[in-house]
C-alpha cells in the first residue's frame, strides 16, 4: 500500500474525510478468517491478531498486506510494516503454530524504496518473496538464503510503468502474473504475463489486459488459489474509494492464447455479519486463503479504521 496514494484514497471515500485520513491516521491491522472456500471466510477471532504495536524493532504506522506459508511445522507470515521514520514499507514476519496465535519476529527485508504486498511462496525446495516495489517501476523476485530471516533479489521479470501488487501462480504447467497497471493509478487495468520459467521469459498474454475500466475488479488483493482445480483470483474494490471490499473472480478458461472468467462475488468488508468490530471498520482489501488440512480454509486478511 504505497504512502503516495493517500489523499487519492481519502478524496474517493469523501471530502468529509480529504483532511483526516493521514499515514498516522489510517491504521491497518492484521486478522485470521475462515470458511468452506477461499471466497467464503468468516472471523476466527473477535479482533485483530497483529496490529502496529506488535512491531518492536521499528516505529510502524500500521501492517498490512499479509502472505503465509507453512515450513518445518511452522507458519509463517510475511507483511508489510509502514515505518514512520523512514516513510516507506518494509517486510516483517510473524509465527505461529496454529495460523491462529502469532508472535511477531522482526523485519526481514527492507531496501531504500517502498515494499509491500510480500507474496511468499515455495518452488524446487526454495522459499521465493515478490514483494510490490513500484517505486523501481519493476517485479522483482527474492529468494531465501536463510528462510526466514534472509533475503536476496535473484530477478527482475518486468520493467518499466506502474506495477502494483504483483500477484503470481502457476497453472497448467506455467507461471501466471497479474499486476494492476493503470498510469493515472485509478486502479481500474488488470495485466495477465505468462512465462515457462519463473525467473525469465516473461511476456503479456494476447488477451491483456483481462480488466479494463473497472475500478471494482482490477487491483490484486491477495493469493490466487486453486479451488476444485481452477483459479481464483481476488480484487481491490475500488469503486467509492480504496480499500472498501474485497471481492473474488473465478477463471474458467485459462491457456496461452485466450482467458475467461466469471465473479463469486463479494468476500471481505466492513460490518459484515457483524465484524464491524473496531479494528477493520472503514474497510478490509485483502486475503491469504489456504487449505486447512480439515477440509476448510483458513486466511490471514486486512482491515483498517
Amino acid at each position: 500500500m504505497p504512502p503516495g496514494r493517500l489523499r487519492r484514497f481519502a478524496r474517493g471515500l469523501g471530502r468529509e474525510l480529504i483532511e483526516l485520513i493521514s499515514p498516522i491516521d489510517q491504521k491497518w491491522s492484521i486478522g485470521m478468517y475462515a470458511g468452506p472456500a477461499p471466497h467464503e471466510l468468516r472471523p476466527v477471532e473477535a479482533g485483530p491478531v497483529l496490529t502496529r504495536r506488535d512491531v518492536t524493532d521499528r516505529d510502524a504506522d500500521f501492517v498490512a498486506d499479509p502472505f503465509m506459508i507453512r515450513a518445518d511445522g511452522e507458519w509463517w507470515m510475511f507483511f508489510e510494516v509502514y515505518v514512520r521514520s523512514r516513510g516507506r514499507g518494509e517486510i516483517g514476519v510473524a509465527s505461529s503454530p496454529d495460523a491462529r496465535n502469532w508472535s511477531y519476529r522482526r523485519i526481514v527485508l527492507e531496501e531504500p524504496f517502498h515494499l509491500s504486498y510480500p507474496q511468499v511462496f515455495a518452488w524446487e525446495g526454495m522459499y521465493y518473496m515478490i514483494p510490490e516495489s513500484y517505486a523501481t517501476r519493476s517485479v522483482r523476485l527474492y529468494r531465501a538464503t536463510g528462510f526466514p530471516w534472509l533475503w536476496e533479489c535473484v530477478a527482475t521479470l518486468l520493467t518499466g510503468g506502474v506495477l502494483l501488487d504483483p500477484s503470481l501462480f502457476r497453472y497448467d504447467g506455467l507461471w501466471w502474473l497479474l499486476v494492476e497497471t493503470d498510469p493515472e493509478q485509478g486502479y481500474d487495468t488488470l495485466r495477465l504475463f505468462f512465462s515457462e520459467s519463473l525467473e525469465h521469459g516473461w511476456r503479456e498474454h494476447p488477451a491483456s489486459p483481462v480488466v479494463a475500466g473497472d475500478r471494482r475488479a482490477a487491483r490484486p488483493g491477495g493469493r490466487v488459489v486453486l479451488w476444485n482445480g481452477r483459479p481464483v483470483r481476488f480484487a481491490q474494490d475500488c469503486e467509492g474509494g480504496y480499500g472498501l471490499r474485497l471481492r473474488a473472480f473465478l477463471i474458467e478458461e485459462l491457456t496461452g492464447e485466450s482467458y475467461r472468467e466469471r465473479p463469486l462475488g463479494v468476500v471481505l468488508e466492513r460490518g459484515r455479519d457483524g465484524d464491524d468490530l473496531g479494528w477493520n471498520r472503514r474497510g478490509m482489501h485483502h486475503t491469504d486463503s489456504h487449505p486447512d488440512g480439515r477440509g476448510g480454509w483458513i486466511a490471514c486478511v486486512d482491515g483498517w479504521r
